[in-house]
Order: structure tokens, then C-alpha cells, then sequence
């Protein structure tokens, strides 16, 4: 039994034609990924016993919060430092008070749900998934976002993840209620 067109490397004879394409950066592929990581880089803190969050998102966009000197009970503040997504350095001081749901930053929601410490319910955050990929200076509304992301939850049948969406954005309705 005869097997036409294998060459001497078990392979078709026509691949041993073909010329070896060489990366042109002359890199290997090690190299490359190593310095992508270092081009792009992202600053992440490390949270720590003095601080109600510490995090980042998908843009870059990475800060920790903690209280700020001064806070009471009556009017809790806090101090929000990090790097947005451009790399930039921030520091905001928020009024927990004064943050409207229906129009805050992704630094504002996350400083009210680390105050208010809301049921992350095993994940990293209870705001809705489309806050990954919000800048520093983006603003929303929150309120829309959990409506969205519940409706979505239930024509997916997806009944936990509707009633779990359903619940954070009740704790950011009772907190609007109250002021």
C-alpha cells in the first residue's frame, strides 16, 4: 500500500515548501506578552484593615477608600484615592449623604455600597455588570442599570440573579428614601 503526497516528516509535501515565517520584532512570544504587561500597566492596592474597599475595574480604573478625618455618624465622609483609567492619579473626599444613586460615579456607588456594606453575594461588587467598564468622571444612573440588569435576569430565567439584583437595588432605594 502506497500513501501519496507525505514527505520524509510525515507531513503533506507541500508544508515543506512553504517558508518559515520569522516574528518580525525578532522577539519570542514570552518577550512580547512580558512587555505588553508592562506598557499597559495597572496599579492595584492592596487593601488593608484601615480601608472599606480596595479595587479596580475594566478600564484601569483603580482606587481605594477609606474614612476620611472628620467623618461622624450624622455625616459620614470619605476619601477616595487611586489612578484612573488613563493613569492619572486622583484623590476625591465624598459626602455618603449627598450621593444621588440616580446620577453617581462608579467611585460614589462604590463608596456608598462599602459604607453601607450591601450583600456582594460572594462576588466583588452588587452594582450591575455594566459598571466595569465606567472611567473615573463617568456618571449614570444606577437605578436604571439594576432595572436593566433585573429585566435581562428574568427573560434568561435566570430567577437567583433577578432577585439578588433585585435586592441591592432595594438597599440603594431604602438609602435615597431615608435622607
Amino acid at each position: 500500500m502506497s500513501v501519496n503526497g507525505i514527505g520524509t516528516a510525515g507531513y503533506p509535501a507541500w508544508q515543506g515548501a512553504r517558508k518559515t515565517q520569522q516574528n518580525t520584532t525578532g522577539k519570542n512570544f514570552a518577550e512580547q506578552v512580558n512587555n505588553a504587561a508592562v506598557k499597559k500597566g495597572h496599579t492595584v492596592y492592596l487593601k488593608t484593615d484601615d480601608m472599606l474597599y480596595s479595587g479596580s475595574n475594566g478600564t484601569g480604573l483603580s482606587f481605594y477608600i477609606k474614612y476620611a478625618e472628620g467623618s461622624t455618624e450624622d455625616d459620614p465622609t470619605v476619601i477616595a484615592k487611586g489612578v484612573d483609567e488613563n493613569g492619572d492619579e486622583f484623590e476625591q473626599t465624598i459626602y455618603i449623604n449627598k450621593i444621588n444613586p440616580r446620577n453617581a460615579s462608579l467611585v460614589e456607588m462604590t463608596a456608598l455600597e462599602s459604607y453601607m456594606g450591601v450583600d456582594k453575594n460572594g462576588g466583588l461588587t452588587s452594582l450591575p455588570p455594566g459598571t466595569g467598564m465606567m472611567g473615573l468622571n463617568d456618571r449614570t444612573n444606577f437605578m436604571d442599570m439594576f432595572q436593566k440588569q433585573i429585566s435581562d435576569m428574568k427573560l434568561l430565567s435566570q430567577k437567583k440573579a433577578a432577585a439578588y439584583y433585585q435586592y441591592s437595588m432595594q438597599a440603594y432605594w431604602d438609602f435615597m428614601n431615608r435622607k
